[in-house]
């Protein structure tokens, strides 16, 4: 185990982090609301740390492999998330215990959406556009950016893509190099950004909620500037947009990299088109969204057949891609309807997108070795392999998958335990907790109105749940395996 460059390549990507700082002070000096001091002093020792981490280790510039990667994503997550918490806790408008600075910059950072914040209409804009700002950063992951942007510094970047990526099929070489990926990807990210800002401000959104609702929106992080959320707002062009940008962003952004690079040799249609992934995540979504908009109009009498659509579609693609925007009071929802958005939020979006869950790839083997178990049990000799595709999926591919449902599920009753511990009631726990793993924030019951009062330390264990869900819970438990650490 290279530890010393493992050192310099954490110390590399602290300094890229605090760059960052620069934006919401620059946010804080056009509003004066006195929040510059607070990010330029987050600034400051993130540098200092960084550079001090980076000088230390500089000459240790060993080749990585592959554990090196996961533990380098690790390492840094948890340090982003604790640099994050700096200026949370140096706003004096704020009032917030350092339980509560460490839950909200968690949840930003991993686009869970989550809160322990009330009061947020009254709040500074600048640490308002904080919290979206980070969810920005930590939706496509920052370690791709810096993979992107820092080839020449002697970062594998490789191994630290291949750790980052959620996708059960990573190793398949069907991408362009690893740098140019990234570049790739942030290219489709920004652009994203920009024109989800600008839709959402010719929609009736004021520049700067047409922003920070951008940055929730194309992360599938859910924050708002706004208790209400994005039901705020009342605008039935603003709900279909978040729901065409949120099922956008929760695709694969590797296929969207294919459709970009093959539009010169054949339609970008047929690209997606031959996608299985893709596929059965349109086939899901189109059910979903239209059972909900139906239970809506049902529902509620006064409500139009298009605002049932409008609304059923935003807030059924916000649970279904994890983002977490709310338009409903879920204990106020029809049981069915309710725990139809719950089933959504399981199943969440594609691997490689911004959302969480289980993953759409995952879900569809699942499926089809579901029907060929249940052909086996009529023909026990039959020979049925799994194909994706017209790929045949390998044994080790759908065991992989089925150790990854056997970790979650292990993670969450863990994590469970630990906030029932803590002193929260056993159904508040069990919601709390698959709010938190599938990084979705809202919930049913307590975790609809946020976690603002649970204890400190179950506040800690739902942001170790968040971390879990975010780095998809294998490269956090492989740090727990003994042969990891084998020479």
């Amino acid at each position: 185990m290279h530890i010393l460059s493992i050192i310099r390549i954490v110390g590399i990507l602290i300094m890229c982090f605090s760059l960052s700082m620069f934006v919401p002070a620059f946010v804080a000096l056009i509003y004066g609301d006195g929040g510059g001091k607070a990010f330029i002093e987050t600034f400051v020792f993130s540098l200092l740390l960084g550079a001090l981490l980076w000088r230390s280790c500089y000459y240790h510039k060993e080749e990585l492999r592959s554990r090196e990667g996961f533990l380098i994503v690790v390492m840094f997550w948890f340090l982003l998330c604790g640099l994050s918490v700096i200026p949370f806790l140096f706003f004096d408008e704020l009032n917030i215990d350092f339980a509560q600075a460490i839950f909200e910059a968690i949840s930003a950072v991993t686009t869970t959406g989550a809160t322990a914040i009330s009061g947020l209409d009254n709040l500074p804009k600048s640490i308002l556009f904080y919290r979206q700002f980070l969810q920005w950063i930590g939706g496509i992951g920052l370690i791709v950016l810096v993979v992107a942007v820092t080839p020449l510094l002697g970062i594998g970047g490789g191994q630290l893509y291949r750790a980052e990526s959620a996708s059960p099929l990573k190793d398949q070489k069907t991408l362009p190099r690893i740098g140019e990926m990234a570049k790739l990807l942030w290219m489709i990210y920004g652009g994203l950004t920009i024109l989800c800002t600008l839709t959402y401000w010719l929609a009736g959104m004021t520049f700067f909620d047409a922003i920070c609702h951008s940055f929730s929106t194309v992360s599938n992080g859910g924050l708002s500037t706004h208790d209400a959320n994005l039901g705020y707002f009342q605008n039935s062009t603003i709900y279909l947009l978040s729901s065409f940008f949120m099922l956008f962003t929760g695709c694969n952004f590797g296929l969207h990299v294919r459709a970009l690079m093959n539009r010169k040799y054949q339609s970008v249609w047929k690209t997606y088109a031959r996608d299985p992934e893709f596929r059965f995540f349109c086939v899901v979504q189109i059910v979903l969204i239209a059972i909900m908009s139906i239970g809506l109009y049902i529902s509620f009498q006064n409500m139009s057949l298009f605002d049932a659509f409008s609304q059923g579609s935003a807030q059924m693609s916000s649970m279904s891609m994890t983002a977490g925007f709310t338009l409903f009071n879920f204990n106020e929802l029809p049981t069915f309807l309710a725990m139809l958005l719950v089933f959504a939020a399981i199943l969440g979006g594609c691997a490689g997108s911004t959302s969480g869950g289980l993953k759409m790839i995952r879900v569809l083997v699942i499926w089809l070795q579901l029907k060929r178990e249940i052909k086996f049990l009529v023909h026990p000799n039959l020979v049925v392999p799994i194909k994706l595709g017209g790929t045949l999926l390998s044994s080790r591919v759908i065991e992989g998958i089925w150790a990854f449902l056997i970790a979650f599920f292990l993670t969450y009753w863990l994590c469970v335990f630990g906030v029932i511990l803590c002193g929260m009631a056993p159904l508040d726990a069990l919601v709390a907790i698959f709010s938190t793993l599938t990084n979705v924030g809202p919930g049913l019951g307590s975790a609809n109105v946020g976690f603002a009062e649970a204890s400190n330390g179950a506040k800690y264990v739902l942001s170790f749940a968040m971390i879990a869900g975010r780095l998809e819970i294998f490269s956090l438990l492989i740090l727990f395996s003994p042969s990891f650490w084998k020479t």
